[in-house]
């Protein structure tokens, strides 16, 4: 039996994913690299983080990428789109860099 929570959230993690994708594609006019993060919002939609390819370069390595925090709500429809972060290909997180010293 499905609790409310599940009733009030319709879509899957890989529908809300691929909703995230082709949406903020679409809006920004990138193509979608990867999908970083995928959570729960709050029980009412979901929150994607959506790698964008901003700006491609010769060789592949140096093309830079955009993280972009996405909302979405229970239908899988665009609320909120942002870009968190902006960083070259052959760039490691500086977070991750911090947690593996």
């Amino acid at each position: 039996m499905a609790t409310s929570e599940e009733r009030k959230t319709k879509l899957s993690p890989l529908d809300a994913a691929n909703a995230a994708r082709t949406q903020v594609a679409e809006l920004f006019g990138k193509p979608a690299e990867s999908i970083a993060a995928v959570a729960r919002d709050g029980g009412r939609g979901w929150k994607v983080t959506v790698e964008l390819v901003e700006l491609e370069r010769i060789p592949q390595t140096t093309s830079l990428l955009g993280s972009y925090e996405v909302k979405l709500d229970g239908n899988g429809k665009l609320v909120e789109a942002r870009r968190v972060r902006r960083y070259p290909r052959n760039q490691s997180d500086p977070a991750q860099r911090k947690d593996e010293s």
